[in-house]
């Protein structure tokens, strides 16, 4: 379509469009629902990938100290903690905060067990480790566990050595099976959102071409007089290229309008009712999808149109 021709094909566009309300509108529809639908996964998998960050910001390993450690080697394998690879933060609990923390997370009928140990402390003192990428929590457990540092200051240190491997990997945990667990079905749900986005999106670019194929044929005969005066394939494609322009942005307009309405009204009132779970999405990620979704729809809109004519554009 040349420069030239360009406000001519805006202006059939626009007249074809009118003229051809209830085609046009139903053109427009499909588009509002597939982009809408794409917008809604990606938005989506946004949210379910910022709870999957909380969760697994949670992961951290626990490692538990002998009693009889001495104060200056826990102090010594604690620097050497901090300065590992992939360590965030290292925290230190001790007999006390480790009672506390029990007290606190069990039953009030619990506290006839802790009286029965007549004042008695059992709980050990533990390093607990965060980690800056908890994914790797299974790799830097088992490097604990083969540190002869912190084999040294292992509970029950004084064990026989053929017993020795048993108790540390005892004494180092972290969920094992719930990890391995989590992990796994934060990879599906992750595979699983990037394959759905790609098969809406080719879904959407079907329906729309089936669509723009049908107000094509409708005017079968206005190409063929076209064809038969000499008009050129740009002059021809023009007016139809830019209506389904048309309608695949104001579909998209449509769809991120909707998409708008619900971030403002359902979303917050959807955060209040399931406070455990963050709902928070930066104001950026949605300014990208909807961008996103008014380019998408562009593109869709003038390759289905293109693709669409072909079969009447053929000498």
């Amino acid at each position: 379509m040349a420069f030239s021709n360009l406000g001519y094909s805006i202006k059939e566009a626009f007249r074809h469009f009118f003229r051809n309300w209830t085609t046009s509108f139903g053109a427009v529809i499909t588009i509002f629902l597939s982009l809408f639908i794409i917008g809604l996964f990606i938005v989506g998998s946004v949210m379910i990938n910022s709870a999957i960050g909380t969760i697994e910001d949670q992961v951290t390993i626990q490692a538990y100290i002998s009693d009889e450690a001495a104060d200056e080697d826990i102090e010594d394998y604690a620097d050497k903690l901090k300065d590992m690879d992939n360590v965030k933060s290292v925290g230190f609990v001790t007999k006390d905060d480790a009672l506390k923390e029990y007290r606190s997370s069990i039953s009030n009928n619990a506290d006839d067990t802790l009286s029965a140990l007549d004042g008695q402390n059992p709980l050990p003192r533990s390093f607990r480790i965060e980690m800056e990428d908890p994914s790797q929590v299974e790799d830097m457990a088992a490097k604990i566990k083969a540190d002869d540092d912190f084999r040294k200051i292992v509970d029950d240190a004084d064990v026989e050595v053929d017993d020795k491997d048993a108790d540390v990997a005892e004494n180092v945990r972290y969920g094992q099976e719930e990890v391995s667990r989590l992990f796994q079905l934060t990879n599906y749900i992750r595979i699983a959102a990037v394959v759905l986005v790609g098969l809406l999106t080719f879904v959407a670019f079907i329906f729309i071409n089936n669509t723009i194929r049908l107000s094509i044929t409708a005017r079968r005969r206005e190409i063929a007089i076209m064809r038969l005066v000499g008009a050129s394939n740009g002059f021809i494609r023009g007016p139809f290229v830019t209506e389904g322009v048309l309608q695949a942005l104001l579909g998209a307009l449509c769809s991120i309008g909707v998409l708008e309405v619900l971030r403002n009204t359902v979303l917050p009132k959807v955060s209040e009712g399931i406070s455990w779970m963050s709902f928070n999405v930066p104001v950026e990620i949605y300014l990208a999808t909807y961008g996103a979704l008014a380019l998408l729809g562009v593109l869709i809109g003038l390759f289905g149109s293109a693709i669409a004519m072909r079969r009447y554009l053929k000498v």
